[in-house]
Formats: C-alpha cells, sequence, structure tokens
C-alpha cells in the first residue's frame, strides 16, 4: 500500500513538474524578452535624447564659437574705424584749443596796461588801449628819426594820407603806419620833432623801444605785440621805408591766403651765415648755424613780408623768451622753426626797381613791392620813388575798387 502511494506521488509530481516547468520556462522566456526590448527601447530612447542635446549643445556652442570668431574677425575694422573717428575728434579739439589758446593770448596782450611795452600816440596824447577793431590787415613801415624824407616820399607816392588813410582803414580794412621809437633823451629835439610830424600826418605809431640799428629784431618785436593789441587783424605787415608797395596787388594776393592759419608770407631765402667781424650783417652767434661756410634756415627777406594773426599773437605772448639774433629777419625765421607754419615764397613782393617791375606790369604781373637788392631798398629812394612809383605803380584807384 505504501509503496503504491509513493509510486503514485511520484508519477504526479513528476507530471506537474514537467509541465509546470515548461510553463515556467515559457512564461519566463517572453517575460524576459519584454523586460529586455523595454530595456533596449528606453536605453535608446535615454541615448537618443542624451545623443540629441548633445548635438544640440554642440552645435550651439560651434555657433557660438563662429559667432565669436566671425566678431573677433570683425573686431579690427571696428577699432580701425574708432581710431580714425577718434583721430579726427581729437585734431578738431587740439584746432578748438590752439584758436582759444591764441585767443586767450590776444586777449591777455590787448589788456596789458605796462608802458614800458605797449604806448601809443596819437598827436600829443597818450591813447590807453581800448577793444580791438576787426581789420584786413596792418601794416608797420618801419622808420628812424633821420628817415623824414623817406617817410615824405612815400607819403607823396603811395601810401593815401590823413583823410583817405581813414578812409581806407574804414572801408578796406587796412592800416598803416610809420612805426617809430624814442630816442635816447625822452622829450628830447628828435621826440619832439616826431610828435610835431604826427600832429601833421596822423600816421605814427610809437612805441616806447629805443631806436638803433641793432635794435631791429627788438623793435619788429614789440611792434608786432602791440599791433596784435591794438587791431584783430588776418595779417601783420613789416615793411621797410624805402620800398615802393602797390597796395592793391600785396591785398590781392594777401586775400588768397586769408582761411588758412599759421602763414609767414614773403620772398624766402637762405642766405650765407657771415662769420667775419667787421662786415655788413655780421652774425656774433654764427657758431651756432654749424661749421663756416653754412647758410641760415629758410626766411623772408626783411624788406617786406607779413604773417597771419595766430603768428603775430603767438609772438606778443612769447616776446619775453624768444630770442633775437643780429638780423631782424632771421631772428622773425627762427621764431617759427619749431612750429607748424607755412612758408609761402611769394615773389612779387621782392620785384626790382625800373625796368624789371615795369617789364612785369606790362606782362600782367604787376609787383607788391619793389626795391634793389643791393641796397635792401630803392637805392637812393628819396630821389627815386617818384620814378619808381611813375613806372611800376598800379592806377590810384585800384585799392578803392578792390573787393577784399
Amino acid at each position: 500500500m505504501g509503496a503504491i502511494l509513493v509510486t503514485r506521488h511520484q508519477r504526479v509530481m513528476g507530471g506537474v513538474s514537467k509541465r509546470m516547468v515548461c510553463f515556467l520556462c515559457i512564461s519566463c522566456f517572453c517575460l524576459g524578452v519584454l523586460l529586455v526590448n523595454r530595456i533596449l527601447s528606453v536605453s535608446e530612447l535615454a541615448g537618443g535624447k542624451e545623443a540629441s542635446s548633445k548635438g544640440s549643445y554642440k552645435r550651439r556652442y560651434l555657433e557660438r564659437s563662429v559667432h565669436c570668431e566671425r566678431k573677433e574677425t570683425s573686431i579690427p575694422g571696428d577699432i580701425l574705424g574708432q581710431v580714425s573717428r577718434t583721430h579726427d575728434i581729437i585734431m578738431s579739439l587740439d584746432k578748438t584749443i590752439s584758436d582759444l589758446e591764441m585767443q586767450l593770448a590776444a586777449a591777455r596782450a590787448a589788456q596789458v596796461s605796462d608802458q614800458d611795452t605797449f604806448q601809443k600816440t596819437v598827436g600829443s596824447q597818450t591813447e590807453p588801449l581800448k577793444g580791438r577793431r576787426k581789420v584786413f590787415f596792418v601794416m608797420g613801415i618801419m622808420t628812424a628819426f633821420s628817415s623824414r624824407k623817406r617817410r615824405d616820399s612815400i607819403r607823396d607816392t603811395w601810401m593815401p594820407q590823413v583823410e583817405n588813410l581813414r578812409r581806407m582803414e574804414q572801408e578796406k580794412g587796412i592800416v598803416m603806419r610809420f612805426v617809430i621809437g624814442r630816442s635816447s633823451t625822452p622829450g628830447g629835439v628828435l621826440d619832439r620833432a616826431i610828435e610835431a610830424e604826427e600832429e601833421q600826418h596822423q600816421d605814427f605809431l610809437r612805441l616806447n623801444h629805443l631806436e638803433g640799428y641793432h635794435e631791429l629784431s627788438s623793435k619788429t618785436q614789440i611792434y608786432f605785440s602791440i599791433a596784435v593789441a591794438l587791431w584783430d587783424a588776418d595779417f601783420y605787415i613789416k615793411v621797410d621805408d624805402d620800398v615802393h608797395v602797390n597796395l592793391g596787388v600785396l591785398a590781392s594776393n594777401l586775400a588768397h591766403h586769408k582761411s588758412k592759419q599759421r602763414v609767414y608770407i614773403g620772398c624766402m631765402k637762405s642766405g650765407p651765415v657771415l662769420a667775419k667781424q667787421g662786415v655788413k650783417y655780421h652774425e656774433p652767434e654764427y657758431w651756432k648755424f654749424g661749421e663756416d661756410g653754412n647758410k641760415y634756415f629758410r626766411h623772408a627777406t626783411g624788406q617786406l613780408y607779413a604773417i597771419s594773426k595766430d603768428l603775430a599773437t603767438y609772438i606778443s605772448a612769447n616776446r619775453h623768451i624768444l630770442h633775437k639774433y643780429a638780423n631782424e629777419d632771421v631772428s622773425l625765421g627762427s621764431w617759427f622753426i619749431g612750429l607748424d607754419v607755412e612758408h609761402i615764397d611769394e615773389r612779387s613782393m621782392c620785384c626790382g626797381t625800373p625796368p624789371d617791375c615795369e617789364w612785369k606790369a606790362q606782362a600782367g604781373n604787376a609787383c607788391a613791392a619793389s626795391f634793389d637788392w643791393s641796397c635792401s631798398g630803392i637805392c637812393k629812394s628819396v630821389e627815386r620813388m617818384e620814378e619808381v612809383h611813375q613806372r611800376c605803380g598800379e592806377d590810384e584807384g585800384t585799392i578803392w575798387h578792390l573787393s577784399i
């Protein structure tokens, strides 16, 4: 009995076990397949998203890199543009500052009350410095106590007199004065003679300066300083009293340069530096110009030249520290060496006397000034000024009909 039960039990268990084992195996297999597929799907999806995210990030990084590269590539152009604009602004500011400095210096010069430096005499009365009047140019004719006849020869030829002189100032903005200092004995016979002449002609500009041939550089310096203080001119001119001038031609030439700054106009030259003592135009400081036989720097000949307002103001503002050489024209040229100055070589300002100036006038190239190089002025100017004027002078109405 017991044996039969055992055998049946084994058979039943054996049967069930096989079916169950098969079912369980199949179920486990299917479940495993499902689980594996699910896991793979999730992994692929996660991997795809991660890859997509990485790809997107990489694309964004590359885009940013390219954008940065583009910006870096465009920076040099932007910098050049900014530098150019900044340079233009700086140049504009520099010009403005320069103009303001010149105006300030001129204003200071105009307010100077030191009678040791500035003095203007009209008749026998000293006129204090007042507000400056705007004019085209101021011409200072350098003269001396002994040159009365030279002055009269100019008055009788190319320089307007009394009423016409005032009219020219009012209508044309042209101011002309004989420039002279004082004698070594103030109030003496020489000074009184000039005062009497001034009362008659009213065409002097008096300087508180001791007259003397070796003081011409100082005289010129003081002349420009006082002229700047008294008149607001486009140009300031220096001319010797033995030179013939055609005012219309001179005014027309200057008008071409009216809009320019820092111009120095005249017959430019570069003569030898004369080291030998006792000769005319000896330069005591010849050693400053190098070895023997050297020439001066480029400068205008002293018979006639013009400088713009900025340069005259510069002389006025720095007169106490500007070095003066033996020759006045050299001194003036040296004051501009370190400045940004345009030198204009105007040959019409240094024509010869007849027949030179006469031929040029006939050819349509009228001269602004005439003199003899051999005499540094018109030789025997008192006797010959009238002849030069008749043969080389412009029509009397030229200056009056000129539109400046």
